[in-house]
């Protein structure tokens, strides 16, 4: 950890914030001239208050312990680069814009790679829509969990159900990319 990145960072975020080194202080539980020791490289927290810093500050570990903000300015506004993220615990489905540092369930998520699948769902368009369709299995166990479709300013994302057929229907709005979840195989992609 670098002592003066880490007290810039600490001293940009706390004033972002509009807190004084007084209500950081007390909102993490040490004492004011602690944080000014931080905030002029002086010294760092202790490792047992990163968490409470963090959660305080509104960023993550990695940010605090860099002392740097990841911009990711190049991807911003791109529909087409967004992340998907699935929590393997409850199925919970997470969409960032960009890569982000995603957690559910007590678990950091990384996002889920697009793979070219071996066999492509069908796609039809009829009237002002895609129909999508698969003989792909739908179980509890093995099931295609959700449709997207991501053009370069939408994402439409439909939710599909085990025990269901695998078919619905997506707004005809453009060409983009196709994504499905399969709860076994994880995350494909085909053009449309």
């Amino acid at each position: 950890m670098d002592q003066i990145k880490t007290g810039t960072l600490i001293r940009t975020l706390r004033t972002q914030k509009g807190l004084t080194q007084k209500a950081l202080a007390e909102a993490v539980g040490v004492g004011d001239k602690a944080v000014s020791k931080w905030e002029r490289g002086l010294g760092c927290p202790d490792v047992s208050l990163l968490p409470k810093l963090s959660q305080v500050l509104g960023v993550g570990l990695e940010a605090l312990l860099s002392g740097a903000l990841d911009a990711n300015d190049q991807e911003r506004g791109n529909m087409k680069k967004m992340k998907f993220y699935v929590c393997p615990g409850c199925g919970n489905l997470i969409t960032a814009a960009t890569e982000a540092s995603v957690s559910c369930c007590s678990r950091t998520l990384l996002p889920l790679e697009p793979q070219k699948p071996e066999e492509p769902l069908s796609v039809e368009k009829i009237d002002d829509s895609w129909f999508i369709s698969s003989p792909h299995p739908m179980t509890k166990e093995h099931y295609v969990s959700f449709a997207a479709l991501l053009t370069g300013d939408t994402l439409f994302l439909r939710r599909l159900y085990p025990e269901w057929d695998l078919q619905t229907r997506i707004p005809a709005f453009g060409h983009g990319i196709l994504l499905w979840y399969c709860t076994q195989h994880g995350l494909f992609r085909q053009l449309i």
